[in-house]
């Protein structure tokens, strides 16, 4: 029998929303100033630490390999906690501003409508799933999971959170589709067996998306239709559950 599906898994940061660009690097650039550090994360630079997956580690990497100067009596660790809390507070902040990516309402919408689970499988901490989806209270309902930050021992690309999240809905990964945006994403999908739609962020244009279905820039919208990277273009030019089943076999 061929496997229904039953179930859709987002990626939050640069899936749901551009999220990294746009509230997370100013976030933490926001505290660093208020902490006096001296510290500068430009776009480019942040677009290179994104290879670190969660923020404490990316942190904890940056201090480590730039040889950031510390604050006299400061521990490592204790400074990456306080950046981390003073970031969360500062991105609860500016995420009202932050608006959905092109046919992400839309498909979780038709989902839902479909009877189908929503969940969102992510590195991120929780509170910035929740401070950006609170303001599209509509999306929030909808989700029937928010698998996030620490919940997991291990990051992605391990596939700690995707098997998570599968064992949390009661799925196999042949039962879901997972929407990502990153390389790193694609490849913690792929190791729990799940497969995988891209939808390239403005820090993941370059990526390898080895393992992937497809690739697009957006999931599009029935005005706006979605650039095929690679793989099978969408009828109508948009990523709906019809075209998702089309790629799985469901």
């Amino acid at each position: 029998m061929k496997p229904e599906l039953r179930a859709l898994l987002f990626d939050f940061d640069g899936t749901i929303a551009e999220t990294e660009r746009h509230g997370h690097r100013v976030a933490y650039q926001a505290a660093f100033d208020e902490l006096g550090l001296g510290w500068k994360w430009d776009e480019d630079l942040y677009g290179e630490l994104l290879a670190v997956a969660g923020g404490k580690e990316r942190l904890t990497h940056f201090i480590r390999e730039r040889n950031a100067q510390l604050p006299v009596d400061w521990e490592i660790e204790t400074l990456v906690a306080t950046i981390h809390e003073m970031k969360r507070e500062r991105f609860s902040e500016i995420a009202p501003s932050i608006p959905l990516r092109p046919g992400v309402a839309r498909l979780i919408n038709e989902a839902k409508a479909a009877g189908l689970r929503v969940a969102v499988a992510t590195t991120a901490a929780p509170e910035g799933v929740y401070a950006l989806l609170e303001h599209h209270r509509h999306e929030l309902a909808a989700i029937d999971l928010v698998a996030a930050g620490d919940i997991v021992e291990s990051k992605k690309p391990a596939p700690d959170i995707y098997l998570f999240a599968l064992e949390a809905l009661g799925l196999q990964s042949s039962e879901a589709v997972a929407i990502e945006d990153s390389a790193i994403g694609v490849r913690a999908a792929r190791a729990a067996g799940i497969p995988v739609v891209v939808t390239r962020s403005s820090y993941t244009l370059d990526e390898d998306f080895t393992g992937a279905d497809a690739v697009f820039d957006d999931l599009g919208e029935p005005d706006a239709p979605a650039r095929v990277v690679r793989g099978k273009a969408p009828p109508g030019g948009v990523v709906d559950l019809a075209y998702l089943r089309s790629l799985t076999g469901a």
